[in-house]
């Protein structure tokens, strides 16, 4: 048995109109808590740029906190990558949602 084609058509338009498709879901961005803090460079001595240059003591505790600057910025390296992963998702979810809505309206 077959549906006369205006029946088909319109149990098909059933199917595509929009104000019966799901709703649009807007995207949450990443939480601001979630963004890394970046390390704070260390503060350079003033001695560093003189002429006689810094006693011993202060040119290695400059030496020890460059060099623990730069481990917690290897460390906070892969946190800000991912943080920018979850941003860029947003971004490409922000766009969907858009372009959702857009259809939506639609005739």
């Amino acid at each position: 048995m077959t549906l006369p084609r205006c029946a088909a058509l319109c149990l098909f338009g059933l199917f595509v109109d929009p104000a019966l498709a799901a709703p649009c879901t807007p995207p949450a961005p990443p939480p601001a808590e979630a963004r890394p803090e970046k390390p704070k460079r260390p503060d350079k001595p003033a001695c560093l740029d003189a002429k006689g240059g810094c006693p011993g003591w202060e040119a290695y505790t400059y030496n020890d906190a460059v060099k623990a600057y730069n481990a917690q910025a290897q460390a906070f390296r892969p946190l800000a990558e991912a943080y920018l992963q979850r941003l860029n998702a947003y971004v490409k979810a922000s766009s969907d949602y858009a372009q959702c809505e857009v259809k939506a309206l639609q005739p």
